[in-house]
């Protein structure tokens, strides 16, 4: 592997070097502070290279979870996770429940948006 302009490369893709997990959320936690926004941690998971679920509690009481994933090019990116519908409080927490008994380190954060006003740090695909 080899380093150019700050990405790795492995063969023919370049990917964007990672940022630990835990030090994502410290910038998130700050940057939600400063916009007035209510974020908290309600699962913390590996503090380096733990996945992410966000908890978007929006307007009207609107409940979405969004996952962090990869775009094909390696780019960060954050998908809306599908709930059943009408999805509410009880299918968020069925489908949080089942993430965390596969994935051990998985932080799950949930922001509270009731002014439609946080932005996601990368593209939602």
């Amino acid at each position: 592997m080899e380093k150019n302009n700050g990405f790795v490369d492995v063969g023919r893709a370049m990917t964007e070097p990672r940022l630990k997990t835990e030090i994502w959320f410290q910038a998130q936690l700050r940057l939600c502070d400063i916009k007035g926004l209510s974020m908290m941690v309600l699962r913390r998971g590996d503090r380096d290279a733990g996945a992410v679920i966000l908890k978007h509690l929006g307007q009207s009481g609107a409940l979405t979870l969004y996952a962090q994933t990869r775009r094909a090019d390696g780019a960060r990116a954050w998908r809306r996770v599908p709930l059943p519908a009408p999805s509410g409080e009880a299918e968020a927490e069925t489908y949080l429940a089942r993430e965390t008994k596969r994935d051990p380190d998985l932080w799950i954060i949930e922001i509270e948006d009731r002014n439609g006003i946080y932005e996601f740090d990368a593209p939602v695909v």
